[in-house]
């Protein structure tokens, strides 16, 4: 049989002809995870956030002050609210109305001149377009000029002009109405909001916002609504933090300061008898999670005062070293919320705030208002000061441990002896699979791919790191062995870059322990190295459920849904054989290997945070002291479980 000469490849010219512009909303079509993150559940979640933000950037002008959020059964949503209505009239230059050059063009919006808006979350013009580019379809209804406006959009494309549909009522007054329908084509994954995120999100900002209203209704289950509103805005966002835990002291401390030339500048804080920190800081209600210039401020006015007046009081005495940040933040809950004209971003995910004129505002306020706040109220400052002393005594003891870890670990070629580590040294390639007891490790550890997949077993459950100090924490042996295999450090020492496996993959039975096995080791990450959660570097192994036997042959399946669609599929008729998965332990290497480590069969959750605030609240929930708002979590969530292990 003889073979056919290969075509001559023409070479690739790179010229003018080369060149494509992608016209109106077509670069949204093309890339629409450039715009907003994902066509996941993230990114569906996102379309609700742009439309909303619209709105909420209304309440900040002082225009608007109650929005509506209506989930339809269809799964649709209706977003309404009683602002000024947007403009109306025709933009001579494109021949349109203003509402639709909106709805159609990348960048317009009125929030470039300064004009419209004096400060507002959406700065780029391209929230309500990128919404409609994705939506199969999008209904717009404005209450403006006397007048009822309405135009609809199929795929991002005007179904007619602008047009009058009606007068208002009397009584009735301005606003929009956005209705929209993620378009399946672009969504596949899903199309199902979850109620629990939009309704955690609209809270927050509700905080964020003094005295907005925002109702959230979803008629996919008759009677699921629910309403926020706090007069005292952020004030009530500390107490709230600070709900299921025991605070140090009495009063929520609370400032607001305007300077006109740079910005408004608002901070509510509170301690707490815990040992973590819960510090949020926002910039135009955009959840600036990397920090940034105001939490710079505010971290320098909060040393600096709490340190001068313990000296002052005697509480530090002269021969005592200062306290430090991580001794005076531990056990406080803040909000520092600021307002500016231009904010500028930046960091990795654009969530940094790098305006500088801010932190001296921040700073210079906060050491007023703190100062002053501290002499006003003696009992409650020395109760705030003991409880940074105790801090500081629990730090120094841990500086022990922690060298120790950094001589006998970091430093040295030296790594946990239960850690079979993998044969590769390129991070990018390698993986940590962090295995619930040594039955499952000697399995995983027997059926893994050695050269790029490492096996740490833990002995049983690690601590409850939501409890205890860090000195305890940094003590602990199966953390010890976790810090010094993934290699970055810990706490203010941790260094992402340093992390010696780009995956660490929890790994636990999937009952009721293994899942509070998981939540524990969550906590540990989440409360003291973060940033390899924000890097995207940690899953979570999904092991079967049920192993069917039939026809000779084996299937593996992961619920009680899959199970009876496969028994199905294989039209079984009880001639099938059923083993459920007590634990890890009980799959052999080869088993745990086809099902749970393979990269070509697997399934790996990523861990990500959406709202830093979200994740603490729930985590304290979960795993502190108090009882009454555990119980309440599991009250409200109790319908949402599929599967639960007797």
């Amino acid at each position: 049989m003889g073979t056919k000469a290969a075509p001559k490849r023409s070479k690739s010219t790179y010229d003018a002809s080369s060149i494509q512009v992608l016209e109106g909303l077509e670069a949204v079509k093309r890339r629409p995870g450039m715009y907003i993150g994902s066509t996941g559940p993230r990114g569906l979640h996102h379309l609700v956030w742009e439309i909303v933000d619209n709105s909420i950037d209304e309440a900040l002008a002082g225009y608007c002050s109650e929005i509506l959020v209506t989930v339809h059964e269809d799964n649709s949503v209706s977003v309404r609210d009683d602002g000024r209505g947007m403009p109306v009239g025709k933009m001579e230059k494109y021949g349109k109305s203003a509402a639709e050059v909106i709805m159609t063009t990348l960048h317009a919006g009125g929030k470039f001149d300064g004009q419209g808006y004096k400060v507002s979350g959406g700065l780029h013009g391209v929230g309500a377009s990128v919404v409609n580019a994705l939506s199969e379809w999008l209904e717009m209804e404005i209450r403006r000029e006397g007048h009822v406006w309405t135009q609809r959009y199929e795929r991002g494309f005007p179904k007619g002009d602008l047009a009058k549909a009606r007068k208002l009522k009397r009584g009735e007054g301005t606003g929009t109405q956005i209705s929209f329908m993620p378009d399946p084509e672009v969504f596949t994954e899903t199309l199902e909001l979850s109620f629990d995120t939009l309704s955690r999100r609209f809270r927050e900002s509700a905080f964020l916002n003094k005295g907005l209203k925002i109702r959230l209704i979803d008629e996919r289950e008759e009677g699921r609504e629910v309403a926020y509103q706090y007069e005292g805005g952020i004030r009530d966002f500390v107490a709230h933090i600070n709900e299921a835990k025991d605070p140090v002291h009495k009063t929520v401390f609370y400032f607001q300061r305007e300077d006109e030339g740079v910005g408004d500048v608002e901070v509510a804080m509170q301690w707490n008898n815990g040992f973590q920190d819960s510090v949020f800081t926002f910039a135009n209600n955009i959840n600036t999670h990397e920090g940034g210039a105001h939490l710079s401020g505010f971290r320098a006015a909060l040393s600096r005062t709490i340190n001068a007046y313990a000296r002052h009081k005697g509480l530090l005495k002269e021969k005592e070293e200062n306290l430090t940040g991580d001794d005076i933040r531990e056990g406080l809950a803040a909000v520092i919320s600021v307002k500016l004209r231009d904010p500028q971003f930046e960091g990795q995910t654009k969530t940094k705030l790098g305006n500088t004129e801010i932190k001296g505002l921040v700073e210079s306020s906060t050491n007023r208002f703190l100062a002053e706040f501290l002499e006003e109220r003696p009992a409650e400052a020395k109760a705030i000061i003991n409880k940074a002393l105790q801090a500081a005594r629990a730090r120094q003891a841990a500086r022990k441990v922690r060298d120790t870890i950094r001589k006998g670990y970091l430093e040295s070629s030296t790594l946990p002896g239960k850690l079979a580590d993998c044969s590769s040294k390129d991070p990018a390639r390698s993986e940590l699979y962090i295995v619930e007891g040594d039955s499952a490790g000697g399995s995983a550890k027997q059926g893994r791919e050695r050269n790029f997949q490492a096996i740490l077993p833990l002995r049983g459950k690690i601590l409850n790191v939501e409890k205890a100090n860090i000195n305890k924490v940094l003590s602990n042996v199966e953390i010890q062995a976790m810090i010094s295999a993934i290699g970055a450090g810990v706490g203010e020492t941790f260094d992402v870059a340093q992390a010696r496996y780009n995956k660490v993959i929890i790994m636990t039975d999937a009952d009721v322990d293994g899942s509070n096995i998981r939540t524990l080791i969550l906590t540990f990450l989440f409360r003291n190295m973060p940033e390899l959660i924000e890097a995207g570097y940690v899953y979570i192994a999904q092991p079967p459920l049920y192993k069917i036997t039939h026809g000779r042959k084996d299937y593996y399946v992961y619920n009680d849904r899959e199970l009876q669609e496969t028994l199905t599929r294989l039209n079984a008729n009880g001639n099938a054989n059923i083993g459920r998965f007590k634990g890890l332990g009980e799959m052999n290497p080869n088993q745990l290997w086809e099902t749970t480590m393979d990269p070509q069969n697997r399934t790996l959750l990523q861990v990500t945070v959406e709202s830093a605030a979200v994740a603490d609240e729930l985590f304290t929930q979960l795993m502190g002291d108090k009882v009454e708002p555990r119980k309440a979590f599991i009250e409200e969530n109790a319908r949402e479980v599929k599967n639960l292990d007797a």
